[in-house]
């Protein structure tokens, strides 16, 4: 175990925010067992935007905001922010829309998923197998040569662009105009207090961008590199923290039936996370990772960040999202459609590569 290694330090305590602050959110207002949701965040923004009429789901989660300031800031403050982008472009935005509707059939990012599992919900296994299956076909690709090409430097301005276009949600946060929406009942009406959220948020991009910490990174070295990654640990932690808080505030509740936030299709369970780590692995992370990507100017993840929200408002308008009732047949056809993307994407990058 490299324990003097201030990286491996790093990513231990990114895990260990994670898992706590993600428990505590719920505590502090945020849906039960998604204290922490990239996707379901999105969702609750896009309908706060006026991208879907869900007005169960609208209110802009100041979480989202605290990941892009908070990795940018660390990002300047460590002299790593760069401008650069250009691989694949179209190929990442529609990777995006792909990644949250795969989350929105599951219902949960990698995050609530593993969040979801530390509180006893039992339905999460389903997406926890799906998640690693996926990841195992994305590293299988990439082991092939399957990869969206080369990034290359930008002008400085361009990965500005994401950071100043969530400081203005953070002032519509704020002002609240009244052309956002924001939702008096349902899911978008749980919250914890903004400036908690925020700062919570904050501080996740902070430890985030400086550990390069990610859920299916973590999993994606443990097939491509082993005990050389150090972010296996950070996994742990992250389980291992939400599980002893989810205890210590008698949270945890292992079962199948009632779980918050859960469905008992299992297969689209599933068929979901297999496509979000599968699409993850091909664009170079999860949700969350491409929000802080995003942040230190990463303008192809910010495409990623545009595509998610485009997915958070078709899963709401087109009648895709699972809800506690289960997966409805457009989020079946979906999924599959998404399936079929990564996969033909990928035989046609590995055909270029040979």
């Amino acid at each position: 175990m490299p324990l003097k290694d201030r990286h491996f330090w790093v990513v231990i305590l990114a895990g260990l925010a994670l898992g706590i602050l993600g428990v505590l959110l719920s505590v502090w207002g945020n849906p039960a067992n998604s204290g922490i949701c990239v996707s379901c965040f999105i969702e609750n923004s896009a309908g706060a935007l006026g991208l879907h009429n869900n007005v169960r789901m609208q209110y802009l989660r100041p979480e989202l905001i605290g990941f892009i300031l908070g990795a940018l800031a660390s990002a300047l403050i460590g002299r790593e922010f760069r401008s650069r982008g250009g691989s694949s472009p179209l190929l990442r935005l529609v990777g995006g829309i792909f990644l949250i509707i795969g989350c929105s059939v599951f219902i949960g990012c990698p995050i609530k998923l593993l969040l979801r599992l530390s509180a006893g919900d039992l339905t999460a296994v389903a997406g926890v197998i799906g998640l690693v299956c996926g990841v195992w076909l994305g590293a299988k690709g990439a082991v092939s040569g399957v990869e969206l090409g080369s990034q290359r430097a930008e002008p400085s301005g361009s990965g500005l662009v994401m950071p100043f276009l969530f400081l203005l949600l953070l002032a519509f946060l704020i002002i609240r105009p009244d052309f956002i929406n924001f939702s008096t009942d349902g899911s978008g009406t749980e919250a914890a207090p903004w400036q908690w959220a925020l700062a919570a948020g904050g501080l996740l991009g902070v430890l985030a961008q400086r550990s390069q910490f990610c859920i299916t990174g973590s999993i994606r070295d443990i097939f491509l590199v082993g005990r050389r990654s150090y972010l296996h640990w950070g996994l742990g932690a992250f389980v291992l923290s939400a599980l002893a808080l989810n205890v210590a505030t008698g949270r945890l509740h292992p079962g199948l039936y009632g779980q918050p936030g859960a469905h008992l299709d299992h297969l689209w369970s599933f068929l979901g996370m297999a496509l979000v780590g599968w699409i993850s692995v091909l664009i170079g992370g999860c949700p969350f990772r491409q929000m802080i990507k995003a942040g230190e100017g990463n303008t192809d993840a910010g495409l990623v960040v545009v595509g998610m929200f485009i997915g958070g408002a078709v899963s709401q308008s087109w009648g895709i999202a699972a809800t506690a009732a289960g997966v409805p047949l457009y989020g079946k056809a979906a999924v599959l459609t998404g399936l079929a993307f990564v996969l033909a994407v990928s035989l046609m990058l590995r055909r270029r590569e040979g």
